[in-house]
């Protein structure tokens, strides 16, 4: 286990820390935070990705049309 550093932030430092983020570096942190703390987020990347290796997939004008 890695040494942790405990820092006391409240809610609301933390969402304006995210705010202050620069759109693509907002977009990365939430993705790696949804990944960190969601085993079945990661499992669809893995199906997802699959699926698409094999070829499973559609366009979005077969799935919504025009």
């Amino acid at each position: 286990m890695l040494n942790a550093i405990k820092v006391n932030l409240s809610r609301q430092e933390i969402i304006s820390a995210v705010k202050a983020m620069k759109k693509r570096d907002r977009e990365a942190f939430l993705e790696e935070l949804l990944a960190t703390t969601s085993p079945e987020y990661l499992e669809s990347i893995k199906e997802a990705r699959a699926d698409y290796r094999a070829g499973r997939v559609k366009t979005h004008d077969e799935v919504f049309g025009h």
